[in-house]
Parts: structure tokens; C-alpha cells; sequence
């Protein structure tokens, strides 16, 4: 093809591609303003997209004016620089060098150059429509920074703001000036001298140097705001270096940098930029000096020979605020005696929080629920989480999970477009067991299970379906002419009609013409099954669909699920962050917290809710005000849900950690680090596993009744004994509190790995696990659990046994320590028994367990048997001495039997 006629062709596609690209986009522009419309958070959509868009071309106009503007003053130099060049060739006309760069050519090249950085400058903005709005919506603290006096708001709100706008002015200019100099530098070759014998081109710089100088300036008040993030010292923030040095040094540097912009203006009068340059050199030199050397010589001189005592006001700040910015100065402080020992009476005064001990580990029971509640392939359990209920008149703890749909584990031959978005559209049901009943097989005792759910309690299901989940899954549409899959039922498939209002109905072609544009899927508009009637759902897994609507929250790594009212619901935590926090240590990518948001997800409709659950928190007060009626009060929440609500482990692990430290409030104390708490390690399989929070029912001492609360222990640091434990209520009015329960310092008490370590020495203990590792089975050590009942404490871990061809792991026995006691047996109320009466009441083992006893285990039995006869006939006590030689007539005639065989 010639190549003049290349040029109309290759246009005409570049012309193509840019209208698909923008068409693509406005079409995913409708899609999200359906979307948000359907939840009805249009104006949460149209805040969001019109202040990034504002600030974007507020930004880029402004960036373009300026640096058009300082290159429309360079045209002049310019073009004199080309009229000398061409007025010595001979060969040219005079006028040559007009028509080859004339103004309007160079004003083009000025507009387009400018557009182009304008737009790369705009794209800084870029997310930043958080940090204007909050300035816009600043609520205060009511607490004033101890140097400076401002309220915390402050810093949270304006000083980001200032930031943004120095950043970018200071980079315009800068970056401004680069290119002019450039310019004037380039066209040098052509005018035959340099740009410093041209006053305008002087003149021009000078005030930009000027400018450079003034926003400094500006820099430098802002500065000293900064050093509330210092890391100098011992402690995060300003020590005494940082107020008696570097504060110093800033303010001299503002002076200067002021006295530099009035001198720098008066070199462009002058047409000199030997004013701006000189005053440049010793920005530079009393920068170093009053800024590196000075604090340096202050800190090696003055604060290390006597450092406790320099930096203890300024501990006590650090100290104070960081409390603060977690919450910790709301803990209350109690004590918890050491070495004490229940009573057989105190196991019946609680035997709520004794039903209520979690013997099955997420982990396990994931594979076991797995093995016996999907039911089919393409369901998946995403994860089990904890949470309680009251069941047939009972406060129980129960692990749950949620049955959905894994769209991808279909096999290969049905994963056809039919099925993946308008049949296999959702889950169904959930799965739900006690936290510590176990079947003679060692499997979950299920509340809720199969399909249809079954359930033996008085809880209800009667909208299992689940469109909306954890599961990341595509864009689905209901109502169309194909039947959507229900469940299955034995051979046959049940099939189903959404009967809810989530989603975005199709209505006309247009808006099917925009579904198959945005989601890039032509199908849409081929299909015949899709009617005007059918509805879109799409964004549908939570994580996707909350995160699009607020995505100024953080959120916990846990969603979970939810049986309220019939229906099944996914909650999940979310924080307000910031980290602008004067004078708090950050943890990771922030230094302020509150878990200031429930969101509530329906999910059968997908419904987003969002309540405040800490109204006070000024970050939420001031998204509240961003947004009106994005977030409804925490009494709106339905009742039912509201039960359900828990203390959220993320921000608790991270309160933990800080408090760990941050307990120590003398300055002392804290400098010397004399006593710092570290989160214990625990034995997981056989892995030495850092120990996770986790949620318990029991009853607090003090308390009239047992509560479902999240806890953690402490040991002090380079110890395994354990000094104390953190639990965060979360029932009723108790919500949130949070109590750190001290042991005596000169008395010990087991920390978890010591405990471990007193099982695997048990020789009993020992003995059947290696009986068990030898017979092609693994055992599992689950998480210790230690709870804290009255006055005492009881450590609790099970054994899971998992056959090597298996991967449903079986609760085989429970470990418990209390007091010098250690045992283990079937169950937990077997070890009780033991651990408080010295025996256990004899109970015939089903024929599961009969036969899959061994030889030594039998004589094992036997023995143990004998002995407890021994122990009962010697106390005088008939009753268990009966009982325990019936036990051992039961094991010798399976002996036998079992001899016989053999």
C-alpha cells in the first residue's frame, strides 16, 4: 500500500480505538451508577467521582496555566534566538525563520507540551479526594497537642491537606523551573551567547528562584508540625533533641528562607540571579549545620550522658498519646490470684462456661466440614467462624460456615456461559456444630447440616439461599428463561426463581447493550433466555462489593456469617485509620484505630448496611458528614443481628501488641524496657505457632453470668511463664470493654509453651501418641485454650487423629491441666471428672473405638483401671471401687476377645 494512503487508514483506527476506549469507559460508568442506585448510595458515588474529578482538573488547569504561562515568557527569547540564526544564512529569505517557527507554531508546541505535563500532574491526584474532603469535614479531638497547642483534628485533618498542597506547588515549580532553564539553555547554540546576558531570561528566573524560596518557606512552618513523627529518640515523636534542636533549626531556616525570597525577588529587579544562588548556597549550609551537625552534637553531648532524665517529659507524652490513639487508657486494670484450685462444687456453678469450651481448631473442622457438608464439588466452605446463639434455651458457642458456590470447581465440560451466569447462581445453606460435642466417631455434633438444612434445635433457616458471599464469584442473571439450580436432591436438581430485589434489572437493550460493553461479554447480547425481566447481580462477592462503596474504611481480615431471623446475613468489621496521630508509634501503615463501622450484608439480597458503632470517633463523625446517611445509628440494627456483633480480632491483636509495651507508664520503666510483655507461642501439629486470640464463653470473676468474649494471654519477655491476659467483652451493654487481668509478679503461673512442655514430658501422654504416629495415623495437637473459670485457671487442648489416606481429622481426646494435674481422656467431662474425683466413670467405648483398640492399649486400660481400685479402695471409697473393677472386667474380656483373634 502506498504510504500516503497508510496515514488516513492508520487514523482512522487510532479514531476507532479511542472511541471504544471511551465508549467501554462510559459504559462502566452507567454500570457503577446502576449499581450504586440499586443500594441506594448514588450519592456516596457521585461524592466520590466528583471531588477526585474536581481535583483532578482543578490540579491539572492550574499545573497548565502555570507552565504555560512561564513558556509563553521564554517565546520571546526564543524567537530572537531563531532571528539570529537565519539572518546569517544566505541561502534563506529574510523572513525564513518566521515562517519555519513563527508564534503560533510555538504557542502550539507551548499548549501541547503544557496539556501533556498537565495531564501526568492530574494523575498525582489520583485517590487523593480523601484528604480534601476531610479537610472540608475536619470534627475535633478535644485534646491539644502538648507543643504547639492545636487540637489532634489538626493533624488528622488539615495538616494533610497543607502537605498535598506544598508537595504539588513546590513540585510544579520546581519542575517549571527545570524546564524553562532548559529551554533557555538550549536555545543558547543559536543565539551565539548565553541566557545570563539576556536580562529578561534572568529576570524570569530570579522569580521563580523567588517562588522556590517562599513555598520552602511554607515547608518549613509545616515542618515542625512533623516532628511529632520523629524517630530519632528512644520513643517515637519529638524528644528532647527534636524541641531543643531541630525545632530550633526549622524556625531559623523559615527566617531565612523568608529573607532569601525577598532577596531573590530583588535580583530579578536587578536582573541577577547571583542573589538567588548565594542565597541558595547558604539555605544549603544552614541547613547542615543548624539542621544535621547541631541536634547531632546536642544529642552526643547533652542528652546520652543523662538520657532517662532529658527524655522522661517527653516519654510521658509518647506514652500518653499512644494510649490514647489505641484505646488503651480505656483498659481497666484487675487482679487475678495466682496458684489457686477449683473446687468439684465450682465445675458445677459454671458448668456454662464448662459446655462451652471450643475443643474443635478452625483448622481441623474446615477439613472435616469439608469432607462432610459440601455435599457436592462446585460448594466450598470459605472459611468456619465462631460465634454464639441461644440454642433450645441455652447460651451456646457454636463454629459455623457458609455453603457457597465455587463457580470454578465445576468440571471442565460444564463450565459453559449458560451455567456459570445464568444456572449455578448461588450457595445454599450453612453448616453449624457445638464447640464441644463429638460423636462416638470423633466427628462434629452438627445443629445445622445437609441439604435442605436439617436442624434438631429450635433455630431457624428459611431463606438459605446465598447470592451475595465471601466466595469470589462472577456477575450472575436471575429471571432469565433458564432454571436456576436450587440444590441437589438424590439424583435429581431442584431448581429455583430469585425472588428478591437485588441487582439491577435489564428493562431495555440499551442498558443490556451497556452490561455486554462493560462487563467486555458479548453473550449478553446474544442470548435468548435474558428478558426484560432479569436482573444483573454483579460485584457480588463482599469484600468487592463493601470496599466499592466505602473505600476510605479498612476492614477486618474475618467477614462472618450470621443466622438471624431466618435469614443468613454476613458481618464484617471495618476501622476507621489515620496515621496523623501526634506522638503515637504507628503499627504498620497507621497509628489511630477504632473500630467505628459494622457493615451488614444480606445475603440473599446484598444489601449493604453500615453502622456506627463508635459514634464518638471523630473520623467517623467526619465521614458521617462527607457522606449523609451512608452509616445509620447501631440501635437501627436489626435485633437479631445485633446479638451477633463481637469484638473484632484484628484490632484487638493490634491493641495487644501495643499494650504489651504501652502498660508501662512510669518513664522509668518503659526507658528500661524492665517489664515488656510479648504475645506467647503455643504448639500447633508440630509447629511452635504464635497464639492467636480467640473467643470463649466463661464467666468473669465477679460477674453474674457467662459471656462470649475474645482473650489473649502474655508472658513477660525472654519468659514462658505467663504474667497476664487481655479479654474484650462482647455481650449487651458490655460491648467493648476491655479487662487485663495481672497474676503476681512473684508468684508463677504456666505460660503456654510450659504447659506444652508438661504434656509432651507426660509419659501416659506420650506413650498413646506415639502409638498413634506408628499406625499410619498423624496426630494433631490443636490450639491450648486457657480459661479462666472463678478464681483459677484450666488449660485445655485436644488431640485430633488423621489417617495418612484421610482428610477429615477426628476429635480423639481432650488434654486438660489444672492445678499439678494432668490428663487426658475422651472427653472433656471425663477429664474433669478425673482431674476433681481421681477417676472416670466407667463407660463401655462404642465398637468404632473397641476395634480399633490395640493390644497395648488394652493393657494400658487395664492397668489404669487396677490403680484407680487401688487409689478408691484405700480412701474408703466402695462405690468407685465397684465401678473400676467393672471397667477392668470390660477391658480383660475385649483382651481376650481380641487374643483370640489374633
Amino acid at each position: 500500500m502506498p504510504e500516503h494512503r497508510r496515514w488516513p487508514l492508520f487514523g482512522i483506527l487510532g479514531l476507532f480505538v479511542v472511541l471504544y476506549f471511551l465508549f467501554s469507559s462510559g459504559a462502566r460508568f452507567y454500570t457503577d451508577w446502576l449499581w450504586f442506585s440499586s443500594l441506594g448510595y448514588q450519592n456516596v458515588f457521585l461524592k466520590i467521582f466528583l471531588t477526585e474529578a474536581g481535583l483532578k482538573v482543578a490540579g491539572g488547569v492550574l499545573f497548565f496555566a502555570f507552565l504555560y504561562f512561564n513558556l509563553f515568557f521564554t517565546r520571546r527569547y526564543i524567537l530572537e534566538a531563531f532571528k539570529v540564526r537565519f539572518q546569517g544564512e544566505a541561502t534563506l529569505e529574510p523572513d525564513q525563520w518566521y515562517r519555519l517557527l513563527g508564534p503560533r507554531l510555538l504557542n502550539l508546541v507551548f499548549l501541547l507540551g503544557s496539556a501533556v505535563a498537565a495531564l501526568m500532574f492530574s494523575a498525582l491526584l489520583s485517590d487523593r479526594w480523601v484528604v480534601l474532603q476531610q479537610y472540608l469535614n475536619p470534627a475535633n479531638f478535644g485534646v491539644a497537642d502538648p507543643f504547639f497547642g492545636k487540637d489532634v483534628a489538626f493533624y488528622l485533618f488539615k495538616l494533610p491537606f497543607y502537605l498535598l498542597l506544598y508537595q504539588l506547588s513546590f513540585g510544579a515549580v520546581v519542575f517549571t523551573t527545570v524546564v524553562v532553564l532548559l529551554v533557555y539553555l538550549g536555545i543558547d547554540p543559536l543565539k551565539g551567547f548565553g541566557f545570563w546576558r539576556s536580562p529578561g531570561a534572568l529576570r524570569h528566573l530570579a522569580f521563580l528562584g523567588a517562588l522556590l524560596f517562599g513555598l520552602k518557606a511554607w515547608g518549613y512552618y509545616l515542618h515542625q508540625f512533623l516532628l511529632f513523627y520523629s524517630e530519632r529518640g528512644t520513643i517515637f515523636g519529638p524528644g528532647y533533641t527534636d524541641i531543643h534542636a531541630s525545632l530550633l533549626a526549622i524556625r531559623i531556616l523559615f527566617v531565612l528562607a523568608l529573607i532569601l525570597t525577598l532577596v531573590a525577588v530583588y535580583g530579578g529587579i536587578r536582573a541577577s540571579l547571583r542573589p538567588a544562588l548565594y542565597g541558595l548556597g547558604l539555605l544549603i549550609a544552614v541547613s547542615f549545620g543548624a539542621g544535621l551537625v547541631y541536634p547531632a552534637l546536642l544529642q552526643k553531648v547533652v542528652v546520652e550522658p543523662n538520657e532517662l532524665e532529658r527524655e522522661r517529659p517527653y516519654i510521658e507524652k509518647a506514652i500518653a498519646f499512644t494510649r490514647m490513639a489505641y484505646n488503651l487508657d480505656k483498659i481497666e486494670r484487675r487482679q487475678f490470684p495466682a496458684g489457686k484450685t477449683l473446687q468439684p462444687e465450682d465445675i458445677e456453678e459454671n458448668q456454662d462456661a464448662f459446655t462451652n469450651v471450643r475443643l474443635w481448631d478452625w483448622q481441623p473442622l474446615k477439613q472435616t466440614y469439608s469432607q462432610l457438608q459440601e455435599m457436592r464439588l462446585y460448594y466450598q466452605f470459605h472459611d468456619i467462624d465462631v460465634d454464639r446463639y441461644q440454642v433450645n434455651g441455652q447460651y451456646r458457642q457454636v463454629m459455623l460456615a457458609a455453603r457457597e458456590l465455587a463457580q470454578d470447581q465445576l468440571p471442565a465440560q460444564a463450565q459453559t456461559w449458560v451455567n456459570r451466569h445464568l444456572k449455578y447462581t448461588h450457595g445454599y445453606g450453612i453448616a453449624m456444630s457445638p464447640v464441644n460435642e463429638v460423636t462416638p466417631e470423633g466427628l462434629p455434633r452438627f445443629f445445622f447440616k445437609d441439604i435442605p438444612p436439617q436442624t434438631d434445635t429450635d433455630l431457624k433457616l428459611t431463606r438459605p439461599e446465598i447470592y451475595f458471599g465471601e466466595v469470589k464469584a462472577p456477575y450472575v442473571i436471575v429471571n432469565t428463561k433458564t432454571g436456576e439450580f436450587d440444590y441437589p436432591k438424590g439424583d435429581e436438581n431442584v431448581y429455583t426463581r430469585y425472588q428478591g430485589k437485588g441487582g439491577v434489572p435489564i428493562k431495555n437493550v440499551w442498558r443490556r447493550l451497556a452490561f455486554a460493553v462493560s462487563f467486555a461479554d458479548y453473550r449478553l447480547l446474544l442470548s435468548g433466555d435474558i428478558t426484560h425481566e432479569s436482573r444483573v447481580l454483579y460485584y457480588r462477592d463482599i469484600e468487592t462489593r463493601v470496599k466499592k462503596i466505602a473505600p476510605f474504611l479498612r476492614f477486618d481480615h474475618d467477614p462472618y456469617v450470621v443466622v438471624a431471623d431466618g435469614r443468613l446475613f454476613f458481618l464484617w468489621d471495618a476501622y476507621t485509620a489515620s496515621r496523623w496521630f501526634p506522638y503515637a508509634e504507628p503499627e504498620g501503615e497507621f497509628n489511630y484505630i477504632r473500630n467505628a463501622v459494622k457493615v451488614v450484608v444480606d445475603a440473599y439480597n446484598g444489601k449493604v448496611n453500615f453502622y456506627l458503632s463508635e459514634p464518638d470517633d471523630p473520623l467517623g463523625k467526619s465521614f458521617s458528614r462527607i457522606f449523609p446517611g451512608l452509616f445509620r445509628p447501631l440501635e437501627e440494627m436489626p435485633p437479631e443481628v445485633l446479638r451477633h456483633i463481637r469484638y473484632p480480632e484484628d484490632l484487638f491483636l493490634i491493641q495487644a501488641r501495643k499494650y504489651a509495651v504501652y502498660h508501662m507508664q512510669d518513664p522509668q520503666v518503659f526507658y528500661n524496657k524492665e517489664d515488656k510483655w510479648v504475645l506467647p507461642t503455643e504448639l500447633f501439629g508440630t509447629e511452635e505457632v504464635r497464639v492467636e486470640p480467640y473467643y470463649i464463653i466463661t464467666r468473669l470473676p465477679g460477674a453474674e453470668r457467662p459471656e462470649f468474649m475474645l482473650i489473649i494471654p502474655f508472658t513477660p519477655q525472654n519468659k514462658k511463664n505467663m504474667i497476664a491476659w487481655l479479654s474484650a467483652r462482647c455481650d449487651g451493654e458490655n460491648y467493648g470493654r476491655l479487662l487485663v487481668y495481672e497474676f503476681p509478679k512473684q508468684e508463677l503461673v504456666f505460660g503456654p509453651m510450659q504447659v506444652e512442655a508438661r504434656i509432651t514430658q507426660d509419659a501416659q501422654i506420650s506413650q498413646q501418641i506415639t502409638l498413634w504416629d506408628q499406625r499410619g495415623s498423624r496426630v494433631i495437637r490443636g490450639n491450648l485454650l486457657i480459661i479462666p473459670v472463678k478464681d483459677a485457671l484450666i488449660y485445655v487442648e485436644p488431640l485430633y487423629l488423621q489417617a495418612e489416606q484421610s482428610r477429615m481429622p477426628e476429635l480423639r481426646r481432650v488434654i486438660l491441666v489444672h492445678g499439678d494435674r494432668i490428663v487426658m481422656e475422651s472427653s472433656l467431662a471425663a477429664a474433669l471428672e478425673k482431674v476433681f474425683t481421681g477417676r472416670v466413670s466407667p463407660e463401655l467405648p462404642p465398637a468404632e473405638d473397641r476395634e480399633e483398640r490395640t493390644v497395648p492399649e488394652l493393657v494400658q486400660e487395664a492397668s489404669r483401671a487396677y490403680k484407680e481400685a487401688e487409689e478408691a479402695l484405700k480412701k474408703g471409697d466402695w462405690s468407685g471401687y465397684g465401678q473400676n473393677l467393672e471397667r477392668l472386667k470390660e477391658v480383660l474380656e475385649e483382651l481376650e476377645e481380641l487374643t483370640r483373634q489374633g
